[in-house]
C-alpha cells in the first residue's frame, strides 16, 4: 500500500475517533478499554489495520482515546475486521463496546442485523475471534456481532462497517438512545 492509502485510512480513523470522543456515552467502553479499527483494502494481518494504541478508555464520564492511530495497533479487535474482511472485503471497519442485555433491543429497534456467538460452543484449537465471528458471517457480516463472555473473559459488542466514520455513526445512534437507561 501506498504512504497516500494509509494516510487516507488515518485521516478517516481519526474522524470517526473525534466524533466518539466529542458525543459517544462513556458508559458504553468496556472494561478492557474500546478500539476502533480500518483496515487497508486488501488487509492481510494486523499491521495492515490501524488501530488507536492504547485503546479508548474511560475518564470520569468523558471517551478519552489514551494513544495515537497506528498500523499494527490493535490485535482483537483488527481480527474481528480482518476475520469479517473474508466474508465481505468491503467491510473494513470495527468497534468494540460495552455488552448489556439492555442495549440488545436497542440494537434490534435501530434495525441493525445482529448475530452472536457462544464462546461455550468454541471448537479446541482455534481462535475465538476467527471462530465467533466466521459463524455470523455465513451469509454475509452483519451490522453487530456480540458474546456473553466466559470466565474471566469479558462479554462485547462488536459494530462493523465500510468505514469508521459509519461504525461511529452506528455507535452514537445507540450511544444517544441509552443516555438515560441504565447499563
Amino acid at each position: 500500500m501506498t504512504d497516500e492509502e494509509r494516510g487516507r485510512v488515518i485521516d478517516r480513523l481519526n474522524e470517526a475517533v473525534m466524533l466518539l470522543a466529542e458525543r459517544m456515552d462513556a458508559r458504553l467502553i468496556p472494561e478492557v478499554g474500546m478500539n476502533i479499527v480500518y483496515a487497508l483494502p486488501d488487509a492481510r494481518s494486523k499491521d495492515d489495520v490501524a488501530g488507536i494504541l492504547g485503546r479508548i478508555v474511560r475518564l470520569g464520564d468523558t471517551v478519552h482515546p489514551v494513544g495515537k492511530i497506528a498500523f499494527g495497533a490493535s490485535s482483537n479487535v483488527a481480527r474481528t475486521v480482518l476475520t469479517a474482511m473474508r466474508f465481505d472485503s468491503r467491510v473494513r471497519s470495527a468497534a468494540n463496546i460495552r455488552f448489556s442485555e439492555a442495549l440488545l433491543p436497542e440494537l434490534e429497534n435501530l434495525l441493525f442485523e445482529v448475530c452472536s456467538f457462544d464462546r461455550a460452543k468454541e471448537p479446541p484449537g482455534v481462535e475465538t475471534m476467527d471462530w465467533g465471528i466466521a459463524s455470523c458471517c455465513k451469509e454475509g457480516v452483519p451490522d453487530v456481532i456480540y458474546d456473553r463472555g466466559a470466565m474471566g473473559i469479558e462479554p462485547m459488542i462488536r459494530v462493523f462497517a465500510e468505514d469508521p466514520v459509519m461504525v461511529a455513526q452506528n455507535i452514537l445512534k445507540l450511544s444517544n438512545r441509552i443516555t438515560y437507561a441504565q447499563l
